[in-house]
């Protein structure tokens, strides 16, 4: 069965930092990418960041310099480093797992920044 379980997660206040962690499990292909989107309330849901198995990253620009995405393909797990942190990060992160041309999504985790 596959699973993407999330940790971390939420209140901070701005300026705090939070970390983030997805552990893929039940996938029988190599993950080619794996990464967060997060979701505020009426808006779209949206990438955070991501990072392949090769480690090439991509981000958001509202994030560069401030978030840090790493992998450790040994244990399929993907780690969201979230600093200097802003009212406006306040969502529901999802972690994401993209193989062979699919998209698999974790239950979501709750990030609140308080200003």
């Amino acid at each position: 069965q596959v699973q993407l379980v999330e940790s971390g997660g939420g209140l901070v206040q701005a300026g705090g930092s939070l970390r983030l962690s997805c552990a893929a499990s039940g996938f029988a292909f190599r993950i080619n990418a794996m990464g967060y989107y997060r979701q505020a309330p009426g808006k779209q849901r949206e990438l955070v960041a991501a990072v392949t198995s090769e480690g090439d990253t991509n981000y958001a620009d509202s994030v560069k310099g401030r978030f840090t995405i790493s992998r450790d393909n040994a244990k399929d797990t993907v780690y969201l480093q979230m600093n200097v942190l802003e009212p406006e990060d306040t969502a529901v992160y999802y972690c994401n797992a993209y193989v062979l041309g699919y998209s698999y999504w974790g239950q979501g985790t709750q990030v609140t920044v308080s200003s």
